[in-house]
């Protein structure tokens, strides 16, 4: 059974081009409420333990810059089948090949720089939402 909640992240770059807002209303229209929220930003070590998960990828070290490199939005969403939803809101990694009027099709730069990051399982959004937020962080 799919869960009711995901994690996820307005990135540097998407906050650096002050498309919070935009973001915001885009989940906001397709059903999804916030569970928790905050604005912050990581550092590198910080970064590196979100995502251990790669550190063997030749990609880590860049990823760990770039997440560590300006603020972020951190949130917990809402919504029946919300991680299976969310991947589907905010299309592919590559936002040259995301569907029209998906999230990264409109604010992401890049592979590297592509907006916004989605758990990619119920397990993952548990883990990655009690990364960034306590019991008393939630609603």
């Amino acid at each position: 059974m799919a869960g009711n909640k995901t994690f996820t992240m307005i990135k540097p770059d998407a906050v650096e081009a002050n498309n919070i807002g935009p973001i915001l209303a885009m989940i906001n229209k397709a059903g999804f409420k916030i569970l928790a929220m905050k604005y912050m930003r990581l550092t590198k070590e910080q970064a590196g333990m979100f995502y251990e998960v790669h550190k063997e990828r030749p990609f880590y070290g860049e990823l760990t810059e770039y997440m560590s490199s300006g603020p972020i939005v951190a949130a917990i969403l809402t919504k029946d089948n919300a991680v299976t939803d969310y991947r589907k809101l905010i299309g592919a990694t590559d936002p040259t090949k995301a569907e029209d009027g998906t999230i990264r099709k409109l604010f992401a730069k890049s592979i590297a720089a592509n907006a916004v990051h989605g758990s990619d399982s119920d397990e993952n959004a548990d883990i990655e939402s009690n990364f960034f937020f306590s019991s008393l962080e939630r609603f």
